[in-house]
């Protein structure tokens, strides 16, 4: 499968995004023996790419390594950011910053707060952000407002938003209280920041969001800030999950 060049010197734990797009203009990148340009790209496992004159074999390819963050408020969910703001992998270790090629799956947006996966299985990532794949995700919400039961039925069952349906939601009631409604949203799609601008479409913006779970990978007892590796069984679990869907 062919993928732009960097993205394959990031996930091969070589060098991070930026620095592989400057490798690359700084002429030290080549496949099949031929000078890369920014936007090309290659198959790692067909084509010969080098770096600096020595070819990459799988004895470059670092372990694959598994993360469960639980991110806190105000962290971008990319590798960096050319703003300067803080990124999820502030929070992690230096030895698992750099030369892994460890980079999260999906996205959090900065004020949204829990599960956040991290790998640098690049073969996982590609499937569980694939809009093909629906990997149920929880989320605990509060509504500004006293949503009514009528709209949250609407929501539930589906409706057309921007020119496309979308999937059943599975929408519990946890509390009214005052001015505010909490409740637990399981959905089955990932558009962009989906629940808060349905919920603002709806007129009951989102005060608060946190991811509990990523299909069976909860986040429990997991501290704000704090990252866990996945036990064998998530990860067995997640990939069989992705092969059931991708049958489907």
């Amino acid at each position: 499968m062919s993928e732009r060049i960097q993205k394959i010197l990031r996930e091969w734990g070589i060098a991070s995004r930026r620095e592989a797009e400057t490798m690359i203009t700084q002429r030290r990148v080549k496949v099949n023996g031929v000078i890369t340009q920014l936007g090309d790209k290659a198959d790692a496992v067909k084509d010969k790419i080098e770096v600096d004159g020595k070819i990459l074999t799988n004895d470059y390819r670092p372990r694959l390594i598994y993360l469960l963050l639980n991110k806190p408020k105000g962290y971008i969910s990319t590798c960096d950011d050319p703003q300067g703001r803080k990124t999820v992998m502030d929070l992690l270790p230096s030895h698992l910053k750099s030369g892994k090629g460890i980079h999260p799956v999906g996205r959090l947006d900065r004020n949204s707060t829990g599960a956040l996966l991290l790998t640098n299985d690049g073969s996982l990532t590609l499937s569980l952000t694939h809009p093909r794949y629906h990997l149920p995700k929880t989320y605990l919400v509060t509504l500004e407002g006293n949503i009514p039961n009528q709209i949250i039925q609407q929501w539930s069952e589906g409706f057309m938003w921007e020119g496309k349906q979308t999937l059943p939601t599975e929408i519990i009631i946890n509390k009214r209280s005052g001015n505010q409604t909490q409740m637990e949203i399981m959905l089955w799609e990932g558009r962009n920041r989906q629940i808060r601008r349905i919920a603002e479409l709806f007129g009951y913006p989102v005060f608060s969001l946190h991811r509990k779970a990523i299909g069976s990978i909860k986040i429990a007892s997991l501290s704000s800030g704090k990252y866990r590796n996945l036990t064998m069984q998530e990860i067995s679990d997640l990939k069989k999950t992705v092969k059931a869907i991708s049958k489907n």
